[in-house]
């Protein structure tokens, strides 16, 4: 009889320890990747910061990618996303590349912030994951923003022609056909010319778009050009924007 209650209680404690486990099991886990081989914007360390509260307020797991070897099928199997932040320049080996194509592939998430979009030209695959590649920039001004897609989430803080300061990136062409813009930035509001030696531009025109999503190679996508300057990572229109895509990006869920 005692050794019966004693396994009860063994069997109790059991339970009550995985029920626990599972109650404390965050929604998701997203890596989150820094690594630049060009411009090192200053607002890396504060992004990190920001990302990392804005999981612990909405019961996700955010990992900084810290050690390149890390990158492989089996430690990447416990996310759902991988974040570029502020990325630039070609920043994995073809061997790293071929394990984000499976991440992608297997059904999972990308989301790219601001130089996401000025990393790996060379690589096909990645420019056609982000959408479109970064081309020039004027210098930073104060804009009007332009909701385009009602329906994804997290945008609200963005109604009424938002007045918006940062970095207006000028996008090369479609690197795909099927995507859904959701913000754009109003050219009348600032003045987008801006010359680089021989490289220049007036702007994109009538439309310039600055953030986008789509479903790509068996996962999904999401970009923002915004996220220059350090003290946007503190404004809540932007993070629940933020929020809205790497939600979407993890489980298709908006």
């Amino acid at each position: 009889m005692i050794r019966r209650i004693k396994w009860f209680f063994i069997l109790t404690l059991v339970q009550c320890i995985s029920i626990c486990a599972l109650a404390r099991a965050k929604q998701f886990k997203v890596l989150l990747v820094t690594t630049t081989r060009g411009w090192h914007h200053e607002s890396v360390h504060t992004g990190v910061l920001a990302l990392q509260q804005l999981g612990a307020r909405n019961f996700f797991d955010v990992v900084l990618m810290e050690d390149p070897n890390s990158f492989t099928d089996k430690n990447l199997e416990q996310f759902k996303a991988i974040v570029f932040l502020n990325t630039t320049g070609d920043i994995f080996d073809s061997t790293q590349q071929r394990v984000m194509e499976r991440f992608i592939q297997s059904g999972k998430g990308f989301v790219g912030i601001h130089s996401a979009s000025d990393t790996e030209y060379d690589w096909e695959w990645y420019t056609k994951l982000v959408g479109r590649m970064f081309f020039i920039h004027p210098v930073i001004q104060t804009a009007r923003l332009n909701i385009t897609d009602t329906l994804f989430p997290g945008l609200q803080g963005f109604a009424g022609n938002k007045q918006w300061t940062d970095e207006w990136y000028d996008f090369g062409p479609e690197k795909t056909n099927d995507l859904h813009y959701i913000l754009t930035v109003d050219e009348s509001s600032y003045d987008p010319a801006v010359q680089w030696g021989s490289k220049k531009s007036k702007g994109m025109g009538v439309f310039h778009p600055i953030a986008w999503y789509h479903a790509y190679d068996g996962g999904r996508s999401f970009y923002t050009a915004l996220g220059h300057m350090p003290a946007v990572y503190s404004d809540p229109a932007f993070l629940n924007h933020l929020y809205a895509g790497i939600l979407w990006a993890a489980t298709g869920r908006k």
